[in-house]
């Protein structure tokens, strides 16, 4: 499999062309992202609070699907989606507190919350499907 490093080509191709969604590289990635969009922000009391939090909650989802990927159960499957959602969304409000302090960000800070939103969407769906 191939793998782009851009966070909005996460579809990998299998030897037979078929594409193929990986989250664990998505999540990864999404990750990186926050990092590296955070690295260049001024430092003062309001943002190295922001920092952290969206640093924690954005790298958390990703560990958290790993765990799911190996998970010992069904039930602790979607304890650990369930984990990836609440970070996803927990994200999603640290990255509009960062937007309020540094509005000069605010394209990458739009950026970051539709991923984070369409990874929230993916994580509910997979919650819905296993309630079946």
């Amino acid at each position: 499999m191939k793998f782009s490093n851009s966070m909005a080509e996460f579809k990998a191709q299998t030897s037979n062309g078929n594409r193929v969604y990986d989250l664990e590289e998505r999540t990864a990635l999404f990750g990186e992202q926050v990092i590296d969009s955070v690295k260049l922000l001024p430092k003062g009391v309001v943002n190295n609070e922001l920092i952290s939090q969206l640093v924690r909650s954005g790298t958390s989802i990703g560990a958290n699907y790993m765990e799911a990927d190996g998970a010992e159960s069904k039930k602790d499957f979607k304890h650990k989606i369930a984990i990836c959602k609440k970070e996803a969304r927990e994200n999603k409000h640290w990255l509009r507190m960062l937007l309020k302090t540094n509005p000069d960000r605010a394209v990458e800070c739009k950026r970051l919350s539709k991923e984070v939103h369409e990874l929230t969407l993916i994580f509910s769906s997979i919650l819905l499907s296993k309630k079946k």
